[in-house]
């Protein structure tokens, strides 16, 4: 129940932001929140992460249905896996799925966050995607010792 609270709170923050910057806004649009160094910019992304595979609307609507799909039923099977495991594809599946309802409903992902040091832009879904596949790789080298702990 608490990693469905989970994905819950990363698909609301998600597509709270994500409505906050369509309204606040134009596409293309910035606001400086730290100078140069952090932007919130709205722009409209066509791709996977940092705009790849921009024109594969189909195999990018397809993949992280199919993917959700498998992490549920995985977790499912698996519910004595430790804590970070879950949590780690929790985080991956709620990502993916938030980003998913941005191109079922627009056609294109919302993004806002720019800083100067990493030039692409990027939402909260790709956060909770990014930090799930760190914790996936700590669990999966960790693994033996971990999996001896129940979560």
């Amino acid at each position: 129940m608490r990693y469905f609270i989970a994905a819950a709170g990363i698909l609301l923050a998600d597509q709270f932001v994500k409505a906050a910057v369509r309204a606040a806004l134009p596409v293309g649009g910035a606001v400086a929140v730290l100078g140069n160094f952090f932007r919130i910019t709205y722009i409209r992304n066509n791709g996977a992460a940092w705009g790849i595979l921009s024109g594969m609307r189909g195999f990018l609507m397809v993949f992280p249905l199919v993917m959700t799909v498998l992490i549920v039923v995985f977790l499912l099977k698996n519910r004595q896996m430790h804590w970070l495991g879950k949590l780690s594809l929790t985080m991956i599946a709620a990502g993916g799925i938030g980003n998913f309802i941005d191109r079922i409903v627009f056609g294109y992902v919302t993004d806002m966050f720019s800083f100067s040091l990493f030039p692409p832009v990027f939402n909260v879904a790709d956060i909770a995607v990014t930090v799930g596949c760190g914790l996936l790789m700590i669990f999966v080298f960790r693994g033996e010792k971990l999996s001896q702990k129940r979560g």
